[in-house]
């Protein structure tokens, strides 16, 4: 196994090991996916997040090895660059891969454990959520920052993005599911936009997302955000229904 450890968790390094080790029979579930696995393992009054990436088919373990980095490698090097750029993620610790003669095997990536309030997805499914409105702009405003920062987060998804609410009633976002990231030197209008297709399929949050983001991105009106984020959301809905269609109807075949 090859173990990559933050220096300043270096004191640490034996005990994650172990954990990592031990990760199928230890540890709290959090998770249990198709493709992956996250646990939480408590550690020296802290908590561990670890998230155990499914080992790859003969072709990507040739590649994880050989040509690209592996998702947990990406990942623990993506939320190192975003907590660089001021963006918020859980903060990375270290990353695993267990390697053989003809390629990857399981890798693993080690963060903390952050408990939060809420995900992004709770403010589509409870539209009667104490201050929504106030909580979607907040949000958008991360967004933007984001964009400043040049990063282009692949799966920006409900389900992606927690939202901790802070003492002073604030509130702060943290990207995970970090491993499919690109980073520009600036980002497009349509780029931004694109970026913000798979978050909601409800009108009224992108009114209200168009015109917190035309606030602060005065090269466009909240018109012309409004009208591509809603065109490009709509589109990215039917192919979204279209493709879940098409996974029902192969899943009746087999039958």
């Amino acid at each position: 196994m090859k173990l990559v450890v933050q220096p300043q968790f270096s004191y640490l390094k034996a005990e994650i090991e172990t954990a990592i080790e031990q990760f199928n029979n230890q540890g709290t579930l959090l998770v249990k996916g198709s493709r992956n696995t996250i646990k939480i393992f408590p550690l020296n009054n802290q908590l561990l997040n670890i998230k155990a990436f499914k080992k790859p088919n003969l072709l990507n373990a040739f590649v994880y090895r050989f040509i690209r980095d592996s998702k947990a490698k990406r990942s623990y090097n993506y939320a190192l660059r975003l907590l660089n750029s001021g963006i918020g993620t859980p903060q990375p610790i270290a990353f695993a891969e267990y390697n053989n003669g003809i390629g990857l095997g399981k890798s693993f990536y080690v963060c903390e454990h952050i408990t939060t309030e809420y995900t992004y997805r709770d403010l589509v499914e409870t539209p009667d959520l104490k201050n929504h409105e106030e909580i979607l702009r907040a949000f958008t405003r991360f967004c933007f920052k984001l964009h400043e920062a040049g990063v282009e987060f692949k799966d920006h998804s409900p389900g992606n993005t927690l939202i901790k609410i802070n003492e002073d009633q604030s509130y702060s976002f943290y990207l995970v599911d970090l491993n499919r990231m690109q980073f520009h030197a600036d980002m497009t209008f349509d780029q931004r936009m694109y970026n913000l297709r798979r978050l909601t399929p409800k009108k009224e949050m992108i009114a209200v997302m168009a015109n917190e983001y035309a606030k602060l991105y005065t090269q466009k009106t909240e018109t012309e955000i409004f009208s591509l984020m809603w065109n490009l959301t709509s589109q990215f809905q039917m192919k979204f229904h279209r493709k879940q269609r098409m996974k029902k109807r192969i899943k009746f075949w087999k039958k």
